[in-house]
C-alpha cells in the first residue's frame, strides 16, 4: 500500500531562479543554492516535477536528469514559466522518458492564465500533446497542467478536459482560507474522476511576503485529510528554490513529513 510520502512531489527548478525573477520580485530572503535533487533529499520527498524557469534548463537535459535517477518519479515540463518551453520540449520529455524509466509524465505551467500562450496552445494542441505522451514511449505518460485559484472563474474547462491531471495552486495566502470552497468549485469543472494534485507554497508569492504559520498549517492539515480521504492524488511542494533560505515554513513541512510520511493511505 502507498504511503503519504509516495504522494509528495517537489516543484524542482534551477537554483536562484525565484530570486532572479524580475530582480527578486517576490522579496525572498537569503541566497538559494539548493538543487531539485537536494531539495528532495532535504525535505524527504521522493518525486520531482522538473520545471523550466527563466529559460533554464535548456535541452538537452541529460546532465539535469542524472541526479534525478535516484527518485521514484519525475515529471518534466513542456512549458515552464513564460520564459521557458516550446513545442521542442515535448520531444525532449519523450526522449528523457525513453532513457529514464522513472519519468512518468509532463506538465504545462503558466499558460492558461496567459492569453498569448493559451491562444497558441489551444485545447486541440494540448490533446495532441497528450496523445503523443500516451503512445510514443513503451508506457503511457501523463499530461499535467497548472491551474491557480484566481483562474477558477475563467473558461478553463476546454483545456482541463484534455489533460490527465490538474495541479491546483493557491497564489494568494489569504485565499487558503477558501480551500474547501475552491476544491468544490474545481470538482464542479473537472468532475469527480479527474486526478487532482494540490500545490503547496511555503511562501506567499501573491503578496510577496512570508506565509503565516497559521496558513502553512492550514494547508498541511487540509491536504493531509484530503489524502487520507482519497479526495486528491498528491501534493507538490514549492520548492527547492526557497528550501535553504531560512523560511520557517520549510521546517514546519519537514516535521510534517517526518511525522506522517510513512503512514499508509
Amino acid at each position: 500500500m502507498a504511503t503519504l510520502r509516495d504522494k509528495l512531489w517537489i516543484w524542482g527548478q534551477t537554483p536562484g531562479t525565484h530570486h532572479g525573477a524580475l530582480d527578486n520580485m517576490w522579496k525572498l530572503p537569503g541566497v538559494n543554492r539548493m538543487t531539485p535533487a537536494e531539495g528532495c533529499y532535504y525535505l524527504g520527498i521522493p518525486n520531482c516535477c522538473r520545471v523550466g524557469m527563466l529559460g533554464e534548463p535548456q535541452p538537452p537535459w541529460d546532465q539535469e536528469a542524472m541526479p534525478l535517477e535516484s527518485l521514484d518519479k519525475v515529471v518534466w515540463s513542456i512549458l515552464g514559466d513564460t520564459h521557458s518551453g516550446n513545442d521542442e520540449y515535448l520531444d525532449e520529455v519523450l526522449r528523457m522518458a525513453k532513457l529514464h524509466p522513472n519519468v512518468t509524465g509532463a506538465v504545462m505551467d503558466d499558460f492558461i492564465c496567459s492569453p498569448e500562450r493559451s491562444a497558441i496552445y489551444t485545447p486541440e494542441r494540448v490533446a495532441g500533446f497528450r496523445e503523443r505522451l500516451h503512445t510514443e514511449v513503451d508506457r503511457p505518460l501523463d499530461l499535467w497542467v497548472v491551474l491557480y485559484e484566481y483562474e477558477l472563474d475563467k473558461p478553463v474547462k476546454p483545456w482541463l478536459d484534455e489533460v490527465d491531471a490538474v495541479t491546483f495552486w493557491t497564489w494568494y495566502g489569504e485565499k487558503l482560507e477558501e480551500l474547501e470552497e475552491n476544491y468544490q468549485r474545481l470538482r464542479a469543472i473537472v468532475g469527480e474522476e479527474k486526478s487532482l494534485i494540490m500545490g503547496l507554497y511555503m511562501w506567499d508569492y501573491g503578496n510577496a511576503c512570508e506565509l503565516t504559520d497559521e496558513r502553512m498549517q492550514l494547508q498541511l492539515d487540509t491536504y493531509y485529510r484530503w489524502l487520507k480521504e482519497g479526495k486528491i492524488d498528491g501534493v507538490i511542494v514549492c520548492s527547492n528554490c526557497i528550501a535553504d533560505v531560512g523560511i520557517p515554513a520549510v521546517q514546519t513541512l519537514r516535521q510534517w513529513v517526518r511525522e506522517h510520511g510513512d503512514e499508509e493511505i
